[in-house]
C-alpha cells in the first residue's frame, strides 16, 4: 500500500460515484468513474444479480458490463484478502491474496488532478498481494 495515502481514502474517493466504463486492458480490468480509475491487476470476481462470476471465465464479461451506470454505495477492505465495492445487492471484488496476482500489485486507484483528469497528481493508492 502507498505509504503516503491511507488506502481507505482511495476507496472513499469512489463512494457515491457511478461506473462509466468497464475496460479490459490486456491482462487486467479497469473500472472508470468519469475521472478516477480502479485497476484490478489480479483477476476480479463478484456477484451481480445473484450470479457469481470470476474473470476471465465465460460469462464474466457480460456480468461486469452490467456494473456500468451503478453507483458505489460502500466498500470493504481486508488487506490480507480483498477489496470490494458494494452496489446494493451487487459486489465487485479484487482479491489481494498471494495466489491471485501475477505481480507485486493487486490493485490501484488513480484520482483526478485539478482539471478533473485522471492523474496520479490527484492521488494514487496501491494494494499489493499479501
Amino acid at each position: 500500500m502507498n505509504c503516503e495515502n491511507d488506502p481507505g481514502d482511495g476507496l472513499q474517493l469512489l463512494k457515491g460515484l457511478e461506473i462509466s466504463a468497464v475496460s479490459l486492458v490486456r491482462d487486467f480490468v479497469e473500472l472508470h468513474f468519469d475521472g478516477p480509475v480502479l485497476r484490478a491487476l489480479s483477476d476480479p470476481l463478484g456477484v451481480y444479480g445473484g450470479h457469481a462470476w470470476h474473470f476471465p471465465a465465460p460469462g464474466s464479461l457480460d456480468l461486469m458490463r452490467c456494473y456500468i451506470g451503478k453507483t458505489v454505495e460502500g466498500y470493504e477492505e481486508d488487506p490480507e484478502r480483498l477489496l470490494a465495492l458494494h452496489f446494493g445487492e451487487h459486489r465487485f471484488i479484487v482479491p489481494l491474496d498471494d495466489g491471485s496476482s501475477l505481480g507485486p500489485e493487486a490493485a490501484h486507484v488513480v484520482g483526478v488532478d485539478e482539471s478533473g483528469r485522471t492523474s496520479p497528481l490527484g492521488g494514487m493508492w496501491i494494494w499489493t498481494s499479501s
